[in-house]
């Protein structure tokens, strides 16, 4: 009974580790009942002594009900019997909860489709360990299931998982092992004193308390050194994963901060229900700003990030004005305001300043600093929560002409660096798009013109997806997404056009309430900036604004299209292009294109739409992976009988590899001996037991003959057995097996689990040779016998000369 509770109470501390992927906290109680079922279930089949597979088998059915009682009761019968309603019922409930997950970032909503396949997955967790180590009695390789559940939030969070939830799940698993040491321990039998008073040790037991002992102390010790000591180890600076170093007499030395992946925070705060208040603010000239946190110039073709920051001391906001801005000469004219910002104190974590860009001076209490390419302003000791702060900003109010006559010379190359795979048709594309474009800024113009008006996009928070493809898909095919997919697609077009560009993550201006303007979650916007030399980086607005878009959006009045009398202009269509017309009847109006209908490339050729990978093509490459790791012990089997095969004709000494092979064919078939037999012994047994062909008894006595020889003659027998004779025997024993049993033999070789095994017993064994390490002093019992026991740090009864040794028997329950 203690092995299958260890087993659930080991699968409820690392569930615990899910926590960073939910908001509030519904989905563990849904976790944790379906945890308590399969540990019931699990239990009750070791109370009643039932066979290794019925509690597997129970199980999901056990689950079943309680996912029906929680989920779908009023569909069910008795609120708790399944019926064709209820499981249909689950069946929707989980396609919602996969649909929710492509929407959500992580924190997601306890919606029930999430809480559904949550808890059926934890189930399917505690099953496995259930299966592996109170079933099986692989305490061991019950870690594998747990640790892919520990995996989860890793692999969807960037910041690292709490070191409190880490070490109750450690302690969870070490448990767990702790219980199975002492249960095997248990099966030993009682321990005989040879002298002893008579019913002294009458009913004892096996003493596991020393085994227990001795793995919590391992445990602990493990755990510890897990948590502390990359605690103390230098961090990498700049991280080359998920963060940035700023170095240079930060904090004397240097300091690292991490962000969370502003791409998928941003989407989360968009899809929230709850619109909470994140900052607000006045203006001097009373004008709403955009309120940048990050700058986003590295694309790698799967989602944008930004380059590794840097903090200078000289660059602290309380040392004076911000450094100048990248690529504003000072003859351009510029519009100065000052903002007072106050932040909410219930926000998320933040070590970055909500800024308008440019900033020119910033007044905040901290030491915050200014990294000099992005003006980003940032601190690795202090949060933005609950800061008030004063920002002077000097935006470029460039004239007609200048922007017109504005050329693209960034300060380096970086912001047009685009990786391999982009899709041709992309590019294409935007030549087309700014083919009226006579400069760079009439191209930025045209792009936000064809992304707000002339492609018909429409504005959608459930879009999702990132990538190449998912970039190709939003331009050519469903052109539907929210601000993620505009600004990723207009700077990636930008670039394509010798444009630099990049995106910027942060708030828009928010909704005026009284004096002061107030910016909610569903306020969280990303934008292109595009650099034209000599006025710097200018923001443009390609996602829709307004009721059927961002409501807060607003594009810049300099962007807006403008028809010069001196040169072509950027002149939007009052539809879409010939080439991106539809195929098909043209009655009915100028409706949105159908994003299922064919494309037209450049050359008016039809280019199919990519429709994804369907779900049946998904589940199909999630059974062949499954179908793939079952049969790995099927495949290692095959891998080492071909080896021997090839050594048996190669090498003098095959007999050994006829003789090993011989031995797992009879394990696979199950008609192992026992291991100490002799060759002569084994081959008297499976002669006579299985009445062997006279060919495959002949090749039995040569391989037999020849490991006798090896093993004891000065010289190996000069014709030792061939692969032909391990193919006679294979044949003739499969046919006195049942059909299981050569089932087993070909997908499931006992002689290979036995490896395993005995490779997770060796691991086992480690801990029994630290505890074998300790000294051992003689103790003397008041009856007179003596028994050898570990030294106790301060045990003063412990005598040096007591040289008399206990002798003891072990009774065997078996």
């Amino acid at each position: 009974m203690k092995l299958p509770v260890a087993a659930g109470l080991a699968t409820a501390a690392v569930t615990i580790t899910l926590y960073p992927l939910f908001e509030g906290g519904t989905w563990f109680w849904s976790c944790l009942g379906a945890i308590l079922v399969t540990t019931v279930a699990g239990a009750v089949a070791s109370h009643l002594g039932a066979r290794p597979w019925v509690a597997p088998a129970v199980t999901p059915v056990a689950v079943l009900l309680y996912l029906t009682l929680v989920f779908t009761p009023d569909e069910a019968w008795l609120r708790i019997i399944p019926t064709k309603d209820s499981l249909a019922g689950l069946a929707e409930l989980i396609g919602s909860g996969f649909d929710d997950i492509q929407r959500y970032a992580a924190p997601v909503p306890d919606n029930a489709g999430i809480m559904l396949l949550t808890a059926a997955g934890v189930a399917l967790i505690a099953l496995l360990v259930d299966v592996l180590a109170v079933r099986l009695r692989r305490a061991a390789l019950a870690g594998l299931p747990l640790l892919a559940l520990f995996t989860v939030p890793a692999a969807v969070i960037t910041e690292p998982i709490g070191w409190i939830a880490f070490v109750v799940a450690a302690f969870g698993y070490v448990g767990l092992l702790v219980a199975d040491g002492r249960e095997r321990l248990s099966r030993w039998g009682r321990a005989v004193v040879v002298r002893r008073s008579a019913g002294s040790a009458r009913g004892a037991a096996p003493d596991t308390e020393r085994l227990a002992l001795s793995g919590k102390r391992i445990g602990v010790t493990a755990i510890a050194l897990a948590v502390l000591v990359p605690a103390v180890l230098p961090a990498l600076s700049p991280d080359p994963l998920f963060g940035f170093g700023v170095g240079n007499g930060l904090g004397g030395g240097g300091g690292n901060i991490g962000i969370p992946d502003a791409i998928a925070k941003l989407g989360g705060q968009l899809r929230q229900q709850r619109n909470a208040t994140v900052l607000t603010y006045t203006s001097s000239d009373n004008v709403p700003r955009y309120l940048r946190i990050y700058s986003l110039d590295i694309f790698d073709g799967a989602k944008w990030t930004l380059a590794p920051l840097r903090g200078r001391p000289e660059d602290r906001v309380s040392e004076g004005p911000l450094p100048p801005a990248p690529g504003l000469r000072p003859g351009v004219s510029v519009k100065r305001a000052e903002m007072r910002v106050t932040m909410s104190d219930e926000i998320d974590k933040l070590n970055f300043l909500p800024l308008p860009y440019p900033a020119r001076q910033v007044d905040a209490d901290g030491d915050w600093r200014a990294d000099r390419s992005s003006l980003m302003v940032f601190s690795t000791d202090d949060e933005a929560a609950g800061l008030d702060y004063r920002v002077v900003t000097e935006e470029p109010d460039p004239t007609v002409t200048e922007l017109r006559t504005a050329v693209t010379l960034p300060e380096s190359d970086r912001y047009l660096q685009l990786p391999d795979g982009i899709d041709p048709r992309v590019a294409a594309l935007a030549r087309r798009v700014t083919a009226d474009a006579a400069t760079p800024y009439e191209a930025a113009v045209a792009l936000q013109e064809w992304f707000t008006r002339d492609g018909r996009f429409t504005y959608d928070v459930r879009a999702s997806g990132s990538g190449a493809q998912a970039l190709s898909r939003f331009l050519l095919r469903d052109r539907t997404g929210y601000c993620e997919q505009f600004a990723g697609a207009m700077a990636v077009m930008a670039r394509l056009l010798n444009i630099p560009a990049r995106v910027s993550i942060g708030y828009t201006g928010g909704t005026k309430i009284g004096d002061e303007w107030t910016v909610r979650t569903h306020d969280a916007h990303a934008w292109p900036e595009l650099f034209f030399d000599g006025i710097g980086w200018l923001r443009f607005e390609p996602t829709p604004a307004g009721a059927a878009g961002q409501g807060t959006a607003q594009v810049p009045l300099y962007s807006l299209p403008v028809t010069p009398t001196d040169g072509p202009t950027a002149n939007p269509s009052d539809g879409p292009s010939a080439n991106e017309e539809d195929d098909g009847d043209q009655s009915a109006g100028p409706a949105r294109p159908n994003p299922r209908q064919l494309d037209r490339d450049l050359d008016g050729t039809a280019i199919a739409a990519d429709p994804g990978t369907p779900v049946p093509v998904k589940i199909g490459i999630g059974a062949a992976a499954a179908l793939a790791l079952l049969l790995l012990p099927a495949a290692a089997r095959l891998a080492m009988r071909r080896r021997r095969l090839r050594r048996i004709t190669r090498t003098a000494t095959g007999g050994h590899a006829a003789w090993a092979e011989l031995r797992d064919m009879l394990t696979d078939l199950g008609m192992a001996g026992e291991p100490s037999e002799t060759p002569r012994a084994l081959g008297r047994r499976i002669g006579e037991r299985y009445a062997l062909g006279p060919q495959a008894a002949e090749s039995l006595t040569r391989v037999v003959t020849s490991e006798e020889r090896l093993r004891y003659a000065p010289t190996p027998s000069a014709s030792g057995p061939a692969p032909a004779d391990l193919h006679r025997i294979r044949r003739d024993l499969a046919s006195k097996a049942s059909r299981w049993r050569r089932l087993g033999a070909v997908f499931a070789p006992m002689s290979v689990l036995l490896r395993v095994r005995a490779a997770g017993e060796g691991a086992l064994d480690v801990f029994d040779r630290l505890e074998g390490l300790r000294p051992r002093l003689w103790r003397a019992r008041p009856d007179g016998t003596r028994t050898v026991t570990p030294e106790r740090p301060g045990d003063a009864r412990a005598g040096a000369g007591d040289l008399d040794r206990e002798r003891t028997l072990t009774g065997s329950r078996r």
